[in-house]
């Protein structure tokens, strides 16, 4: 059973990843930040709820739509933002941007651009874990898409016969770019993918953050036990389209708001409200927020470009590249 103030740090969290989302769209479309930009805002339940299960050591492998989730679980979140505006003083000097955030001193193992590489390269953490007999856990999270490439069949039959300590947090939210996933997979939940391997999986409301925690919560302790991997699939949505600036004309008005009326923000405030939490409280709550992400955003602006003569340094590890003029 979560705390009231749990329950209150789940909510500010989750406004927190919203805003972060939602002044990133803004910025980019203003053409401030180099590069797309996938945004992940209405699927804020499945990034707090699932990171509050975890513990620092265990390693993380974010999708492309968690830079709340990033933010919130980093060592400088200043530093984040300013990666994602490509700025010198980013987490990476700037060079990974959007898509590739990595954090290692809080084992935020990064994203790449390659869809379903993650699931893959998480199998080494946890083998890792596994082999040093410590009870440390790989989450790796992925969407309905990438569930559709053979890497990730690879990954979960091979965690599945080792019992890796893997957690594969599908954030189903229903669309992989313009295609529904009812369009994609015979199955009518995409749990069903990991029966064939005999992995426990759970079909969860992915707009309910406790629901999410409690779901992550179990498999967590499955794999801290020595008993394998486990699929959470988490129902959610994308309000936007699959990149900022995609109009996403492919989906329908009233699905659209059926989803917002679905808000996971919106929940929570309404059981905050049922166990006594007042409007002036969560006010208070949201304007924190919004100061230290204007906070954020400011630094990143005024952060310096990365100089073009530092383009090769961080090429590979405690060496430099030569540069020869010809």
């Amino acid at each position: 059973m979560l705390s009231l103030e749990t329950l209150k740090q789940m909510y500010a969290e989750m406004f927190e990843v919203r805003e972060f989302e939602e002044n990133i769209d803004v910025y980019s479309k203003k053409g401030e930040i180099p590069g797309f930009v996938h945004l992940g805002v209405g699927q804020e339940a499945v990034q707090v709820g699932t990171i509050h299960a975890l513990k620092e050591t265990d390693y993380k492998y974010p999708d492309h739509r968690c830079h709340g989730a990033i933010a919130l679980m980093s060592s400088d979140k200043k530093a984040v933002m300013a990666e994602i505006f490509g700025k010198a003083t980013g987490i990476n000097g700037g060079r990974g941007g959007s898509m590739h955030i990595t954090d290692l001193k809080v084992r935020n193992m990064g994203n790449n651009g390659i869809q379903g590489s993650n699931v893959v390269s998480a199998l080494g953490p946890a083998f890792y874990s596994q082999l040093k007999g410590n009870d440390d856990v790989t989450a790796v999270y992925m969407g309905d898409g990438t569930l559709g490439e053979g890497a990730c069949h690879e990954s979960i039959n091979l965690a599945a016969t080792w019992k890796l300590p893997v957690i594969y947090v599908l954030a189903n939210n229903q669309y992989a770019i313009a295609t529904h996933y009812s369009e994609a997979y015979n199955v009518e939940q995409l749990a069903q993918w990991a029966d064939g391997y005999g992995v426990p999986n759970e079909v969860v409301d992915g707009n309910d953050v406790i629901a999410v925690y409690d779901a992550m919560t179990r498999a967590v302790e499955r794999a801290r036990k020595g008993e394998g991997p486990t699929v959470l699939e988490l129902m959610t949505y994308r309000w936007q389209g699959h990149f900022a600036g995609d109009p996403a004309a492919y989906r329908p008005d009233e699905e659209v708001e059926y989803w917002k009326g679905r808000c996971p923000i919106k929940k929570l405030k309404g059981q905050l409200i049922e166990q006594g939490v007042t409007e002036e409280e969560i006010t208070a709550m949201e304007d924190k927020v919004k100061a230290e992400i204007a906070e954020l955003i400011d630094y990143a602006r005024k952060s310096p470009l990365p100089k073009a003569e530092d383009a090769m340094k961080h090429v590979y590890c405690n060496r430099e590249v030569e540069v020869h003029n010809v």
